[in-house]
């Protein structure tokens, strides 16, 4: 693929959680060669990131893992709140939506990370992707023809780029020098594990608000699962934190009704501080950072998984297109310009729910996200009203005969939409497909990105083809 460089691989993605496995089964898709590594032995064992926000699953759908995903959890229960052995009555825990003709997903979906990751895994396999656990990268160089990672143990590995994706204490964010510039949301730590337990029906998110001068504690049944997930808040300064069977039962038998006894097991757990922080740039020469490592957030809000997901996933397409010399090596610039925005937006958003701020609304299922102000988003009709959809903006879903217009948009390819009265278009090498007036849309030519944004709109194709041969457009 693309020139003739002595390299091992195409790309090097370091990190096998949701975003590295993400890149991983995108590339593989497309004919990329390319190698995932991962220091641990295997895939992360914990629940921590559960929340699959309706983007991400349009995202997966296109990936060829939403039905997996789907069946490997289920919605959110409804939170219980308890006080002094009493249910004090039942709270939503997002805002209620209502499916709509072009979203086809419309809730947040628990699905525990580690079975997402499984799921992502497995996809990757089935590609004929490849994943090198116990791996841990210790240094990187580059040149101009591509990245030397080293490691630990075995042999380097030589690639054309390379992609980290190796969480929130990056190591190639750190040997590249790349700055993280963020603040504590909440200086008192926060406990997360995943259990067994007896007692609590799994009908509701049990939630214990703090009392006499102890944090809250929260016990969620973990869709797909026989677990629940305990998250406790502690206090800053206070006892040092207890991870154990014997520490847990401690604490729940503290906080809650619950006999210590009715934790049986700890399956998996961890503590952490609460923190927002955006890397200071997405980009140094060759590689690039996605993810974690890119952005970390507060868990509130579910969104820190799923905007890893879709840093993946604009990413990409943008990778195959410069690998393959259909699109000059500047399309990878327009990964930071996206992406950068959103992760900052996204991060705000976290920072607000946790703090109370903000409700769990339309804004953390993401649909919203666009790249309206982005050098590939171009708009050349004129007089729009303020709702209009616009190049930048993510492409909607609608029927198509009998068919959907994301069954046409799934794939690695572009999508050329022709809507309503608008002329006759083509692009060579691209899918077109004609539909009648679609309000989601308004009449026009509309070229569809393979990661489902509108990179560019007209009344008409006339001055389409210049943006196709800069994007590399026709790429599948």
């Amino acid at each position: 693929m693309g020139a003739n460089v002595d390299v091992d691989v195409d790309v090097l993605v370091v990190g096998a959680g949701a975003a590295g496995l993400a890149l991983g089964v995108d590339l593989a898709r497309r004919g990329v060669r390319a190698l995932v590594v991962e220091r641990a032995d295997g895939l992360f064992p914990g629940s921590r990131g559960k929340g699959i926000q309706p983007r991400t699953m349009e995202v997966f759908d296109d990936l060829g893992v939403a039905g997996a995903v789907r069946a490997a959890g289920g919605p959110y229960p409804a939170r219980m709140i308890w006080q002094d052995g009493k249910r004090l009555g039942e709270q939503a825990m997002w805002d209620e939506t209502r499916p709509q003709e072009g979203s086809p997903f419309h809730e947040p979906w628990m699905v525990p990370q580690w079975r997402t990751q499984e799921v992502l895994f497995a996809r990757l396999t089935e590609l004929g992707g490849r994943v090198a656990f116990g791996r841990e990268l210790v240094g990187i160089t580059q040149d101009g023809e591509g990245v030397t990672a080293g490691f630990a143990d075995g042999a380097p590995v030589r690639a054309r780029y390379a992609v980290a994706a190796d969480g929130g204490r990056s190591t190639v964010r750190r040997l590249l020098g790349i700055g993280m510039t963020g603040e504590t949301v909440d200086p008192d730590p926060v406990l997360v594990a995943d259990v067994r337990i007896t007692g609590l029906d799994r009908d509701h998110w049990h939630v214990f608000p703090p009392a006499g001068g102890e944090g809250f504690l929260a016990l969620c049944p973990l869709a797909g699962t026989e677990d629940f997930q305990l998250s406790a808040q502690t206090t800053q300064g206070g006892p040092a934190i207890d991870l154990s069977l014997e520490g847990l039962r401690s604490l729940i038998a503290t906080r809650s009704h619950l006999d210590p006894g009715d934790l049986t097991e700890v399956r998996w757990a961890s503590d952490f501080r609460p923190r927002a922080a955006l890397a200071d740039r997405f980009r140094a020469g060759r590689v690039l950072i996605a993810g974690d490592a890119a952005h970390v957030h507060s868990p509130a809000g579910g969104q820190g998984l799923n905007t890893g997901v879709q840093d993946a996933y604009n990413l990409g397409w943008k990778l195959a297109a410069v690998l393959s010399g259909a699109a000059p090596e500047a399309l990878l610039g327009t990964y930071e310009e996206e992406r950068r925005p959103v992760a900052a937006e996204v991060l705000g958003l976290s920072t607000r729910i946790h703090r109370g701020e903000a409700r769990r609304g339309a804004a953390t299922r993401q649909l919203g996200l666009g790249y309206r102000g982005s050098s590939l988003a171009v708009e050349t009709r004129t007089a729009l009203p303020a709702e209009a959809l616009r190049a930048g903006d993510r492409a909607p879903d609608g029927a198509w005969g009998e068919a959907r217009l994301f069954d046409a948009f799934r794939g690695p390819h572009w999508t050329l939409l022709v809507v309503g009265e608008a002329p006759a278009a083509q692009l060579p090498g691209v899918r077109t497909v004609r539909i009648p007036s679609y309000g989601a849309y308004g009449d026009g030519v509309f070229l569809v990105r393979p990661d489902g944004y509108v990179g560019w709109a007209g009344p008409t194709a006339e001055g389409l083809a210049p943006y196709a041969a800069g994007a590399g457009v026709g790429v599948g």
